[in-house]
């Protein structure tokens, strides 16, 4: 009898032991099935009880992953090791995705919520007529800056970081394209640009603001302005948001010749075994009840219209955040200039790096 219950309890723990590594499995590789929707998405970028509400209603199962690149999303979903039902790449990477056929086609008629993203949002160049993607979340690339720091005037345009008084008070943003439209812009000519006489002007340009420049960061940008560690710099509106949130001395202006618009999307990727959740999930996200209490969340522009009427009228009403047509309208995306061109604005803008050091 004690050899039968050392059995049972061997096999006990065996089949304890089985279903945690099933379920540490699942957690890593997805799971698969018309009542679970894997979700891939940035880190901190939906409101938790959304999901919860998600699952209640319809009565799918979601597992949720995150993910910290584009480059690395898309790596996933090209090996199709794991299977995703929906992710949220950005602008570039959808085209991107679209050219290597990685994505599948939306159908329209099972997301009826789409009529509540303005129309300013839609059939942008990345992916004509959103065959492939809904906008989840928007903001620009403009300047964040301290006047107690700076003194004198507003900054409004791109061309005032060239002013002899801002030396070594400017922080940079460490991205090609970034720095690059940046100074693009600031000659008249489009962030898209790929004529090599006007990249070599564009560099040149970059090289004479030097003097000014204090650092070229990464993440840390957001600490050292907030902190005071510099007067001045380029940013992602998301990334001003919080900034300014933690300093009140600070404010955002998108320049007046124009700037990026970038957006983050939602995509079925084409390895999705849950279509039909996933046009439920995007639907119900474009809610704008639910829209509106994931923006309160995230902190991020919304293009759900709707959902906008719903926020605090301090935030909706805000002009740097939610600017009108007037600045939209001179904004651009980052279009896919394919590899030789990207790695031609990575070379320009490296040299620009270790000069400005």
């Amino acid at each position: 009898m004690k050899k039968l219950v050392q059995l049972f309890a061997l096999i006990f723990l065996l089949s304890a032991a089985i279903l945690f590594a099933l379920d540490r499995l699942n957690a890593t590789q997805g799971y698969s099935g018309e009542n679970v929707l894997n979700i891939y998405n940035w880190g901190d970028y939906i409101e938790p009880e959304l999901i919860d509400q998600f699952e209640k209603e319809t009565g799918i199962k979601v597992v949720y992953q995150t993910f910290d690149s584009n480059e690395a999303m898309m790596t996933k979903v090209e090996q199709g090791g794991t299977t995703y039902d929906i992710a949220v790449p950005s602008d570039y990477a959808i085209a991107k995705m679209i050219d290597e056929d990685l994505l599948i086609p939306l159908d329209q008629s099972k997301i009826p919520n789409v009529k509540h993203i303005d129309p300013r949002f839609l059939d942008v160049s990345f992916d004509p007529g959103n065959k492939y993607s809904i906008p989840y979340f928007w903001g620009t690339v403009g300047i964040v800056y301290n006047r107690d720091l700076i003194g004198g005037d507003a900054i409004t345009s791109w061309k005032d970081l060239w002013k002899p008084e801002y030396k070594n008070q400017i922080l940079l943003a460490d991205g090609a394209r970034e720095v690059m439209g940046m100074s693009l812009n600031s000659l008249g000519y489009s962030l898209n640009e790929t004529d090599e006489a006007k990249l070599q002007e564009a560099k040149r340009n970059l090289m004479e603001l030097t003097p000014n420049i204090k650092a070229i960061v990464g993440d840390e940008i957001k600490l050292l302005l907030a902190n005071e560690e510099a007067g001045i710099g380029v940013v992602w509106s998301g990334d001003a948001n919080e900034i300014m949130s933690e300093n009140d001395k600070l404010d955002y202006v998108v320049p007046s010749e124009g700037s990026n618009v970038w957006f983050d999307n939602i995509v079925i990727p084409k390895t999705a075994k849950n279509v039909e959740g996933a046009h439920k999930f995007i639907d119900f996200m474009l809610d704008p009840e639910n829209a509106a209490k994931n923006t309160d969340y995230v902190g991020y522009s919304t293009p759900n219209k709707d959902a906008l009427r719903l926020l605090d009228p301090e935030v909706a009403e805000d002009e740097r955040f939610y600017p009108g047509e007037d600045v939209t309208d001179k904004l651009e995306v980052y279009e896919n200039l394919g590899k030789e061109m990207l790695a031609h604005y990575n070379e320009l803008f490296l040299e620009f790096k270790m000069h400005s050091k």
